[in-house]
């Protein structure tokens, strides 16, 4: 998921480095020279030590250059690709249907989102910085020291050999604690998220006790997790302190043994070669040790990243069939009748249909409605019209086509859909209403238009006290607003979109009679035009409509008009007489 300018960089940062290694290894070489005209090995005079000096500074400060360089390369590298990963993770979210939702949770989402992509994101910067410098450095100093003692170059080996070993050991303790510790955190993001929505409830019912147990039994089952985790990475420090002091002993130890027992001819230009093997060595652990804190990174980054993976990888049930139009919907070839044809929906998973045979037609430019007792399907019925479920047998036609033979961006134009519980985003009043597009290409709706929509939904009793009018500044949530006023400027929103198709899915159970009755009336004197469905579980919401769908046990089981309905269904009487309604 890295763009071609990454992967350029990544390349560059590659050549770079191998250039900042070069550097540094040409440095141990000088250091010889200093060292052998030090004893007297080699003739020279101060002059000489300080040009040699020099040079060496020279390729110190090259190494430094190149290291800030690459350093800055991984920082760049990192942010663009935790930036492609956020947009590919949220565009892939934005298409996934209900079913997919609800295989990972919002909670989950989220920290995938923020927390996951954050742990992918440092370690890729580590591992440009480091993770690719280090083996280069370890590996090119080995045969360095190769060439210096053979018997001296045996002790760096063995020490990265032991140190690999346990590294592969902690490694296989902390991966799988890491794991539960994401998921953990997915159900404390839930856990908070539940408590901060909820808290009046919690309060009004003095649950905060309960709450809090529950928010400490996942807090604590992460701290544990945490604990081991951490303490099997944590023995990696002290081992490397053990680590490094026996190298330096062992060194000199082979080295001196190297002398004493006369394999070498000449100890003063060894001891030189010694100085130079002791810089490798120090180059070779370092870089090792490097390695293994970036490693340590890795477990972590590991979980996280197919965490992230599992999301964007994931295929949405619901695609489209066709490509967007360039015009946006059609007002002419798609303002026909709406017909289900023997459809069904049965979840993944489910033993049993959610719905079952769903046969109907609704007329252009009529006012249906649906009724039903609690769990009747009525609200997954209508969700199907739009595609925010697909329909697993049968078939849906909006003036003889099927919804799926159109792109979702159209179909979404053609059906407007305003939810029970009112979706307000932090902005405007105007940008809330002013939502989204229906055209390419299409330019802001006007404000005549928006308050034309207001007016229509009746809010602009209360939109018009405000100060700032349309540019008054809305929440996030909402939460400064009441429910009646959210569900009114949900409902503004559709209208001010103007689709051929609206669907009120129990929208105006939160609007008071007199309210609910205005809104009513103003819809079918001013949306002649426009087939209206409406779920509602008020008598007085849908007497009016020129049909209504009784349903239970997720079957049709009666239509026809209100007057019809109370001679001949006894479910709709029921729910009637429940209301107070007899005739």
């Amino acid at each position: 998921m890295f763009s071609k300018r990454d992967f350029a960089l990544i390349a560059l940062s590659v050549g770079l480095t191998v250039l900042g290694v070069w550097a540094d290894l040409q440095i141990p070489t000088y250091m010889r020279d200093i060292v052998l005209v030090a004893t007297g090995e080699v003739y020279g005079t101060s002059a000489d030590v300080w040009r040699t000096g020099g040079i060496m500074m020279g390729f110190a400060g090259l190494g430094f250059l190149v290291a800030t360089i690459v350093g800055f390369i991984g920082a760049i590298v990192s942010s663009s690709h935790s930036r492609i990963l956020r947009e590919r993770l949220f565009k892939k979210v934005g298409d996934f249907s209900s079913a997919e939702m609800q295989s990972f949770s919002v909670p989950s989402l989220i920290t995938r989102s923020t927390n996951d992509i954050v742990q992918v994101r440092v370690f890729t910067a580590m591992a440009i910085g480091i993770l690719i410098r280090s083996p280069i450095t370890a590996i090119w100093a080995i045969t360095r020291t190769v060439n210096t003692s053979f018997e001296l170059s045996l002790v760096p080996i063995a020490t990265i050999a032991i140190t690999a070993v346990v590294l592969v050991v902690l490694t296989s303790i902390a991966l799988p604690r890491f794991r539960r510790i994401q998921k953990l955190t997915d159900r404390l993001n839930e856990n908070s998220r539940e408590n901060i929505t909820g808290i009046r409830v919690v309060r009004a019912y003095n649950a905060a006790e309960f709450e809090q147990g529950k928010f400490t039994e996942t807090n604590t089952s992460i701290k544990k997790n945490a604990y081991i985790a951490a303490g099997a990475l944590a023995i990696f420090w002290p081992y490397i302190g053990i680590m490094l002091a026996g190298l330096s002993l062992a060194l000199y130890w082979v080295g001196s043994w190297i002398i004493t027992s006369g394999r070498t001819d000449d100890p003063g230009a060894f001891f030189a070669d010694m100085m130079v093997f002791i810089q490798y060595s120090g180059m070779i652990v370092s870089g090792f040790l490097m390695m293994i804190f970036v490693l340590t990174m890795l477990p972590r980054a590991l979980v996280s990243g197919r965490r992230v993976h599992e999301v964007i990888s994931t295929t949405p049930t619901i695609t489209d069939r066709v490509a967007q139009s360039d015009g946006g919907f059609s007002h002419s070839s798609n303002n026909g009748d709406i017909r289900f044809e023997n459809v069904s929906l049965q979840y993944k998973g489910a033993e049993s249909k959610i719905l079952c045979g769903i046969d109907l037609t609704i007329k252009k430019n009529s006012t249906v409605a649906f009724i039903g007792n609690t769990g009747s399907g009525k609200s997954t019925l209508i969700s199907l019209l739009p595609r925010i479920n697909d329909a697993t047998e049968g078939k849906i036609t909006i003036g003889g086509t099927d919804i799926k033979d159109f792109s979702q961006f159209d179909l979404h134009n053609i059906v407007g859909y305003v939810p029970q519980t009112a979706v307000i985003f932090g902005g405007t009043i105007k940008s809330n209403i002013d939502l989204g597009e229906t055209e390419k290409d299409q330019k802001d709706l006007t404000d005549e238009e928006i308050w034309n929509a207001i007016d229509l939904a009746q809010a602009k009793e209360f939109v018009s006290k405000l100060d700032d009018g349309l540019d008054h500044k809305v929440a996030q949530g909402g939460t400064n607003l009441s429910g009646g006023q959210k569900q009114r400027l949900g409902i503004a929103r559709v209208l001010a979109r103007k689709p051929k198709v609206i669907i009120f899915d129990d929208t105006f159970s939160a609007l008071d009679y007199k309210t609910d009755m205005k809104l009513r009336t103003a819809i079918r004197k001013n949306l002649k035009d426009t087939t209206v469905i409406i779920v509602a579980q008020r008598i007085g919401t849908i007497r009016d409509a020129d049909q209504i769908f009784v349903l239970e046990n997720n079957r049709i089981v009666a239509s026809g008009k209100h007057t019809d309905l109370m001679k001949t269904s006894t479910v709709y009487k029921s729910i009637a007489a429940s209301q107070g309604v007899t005739k």
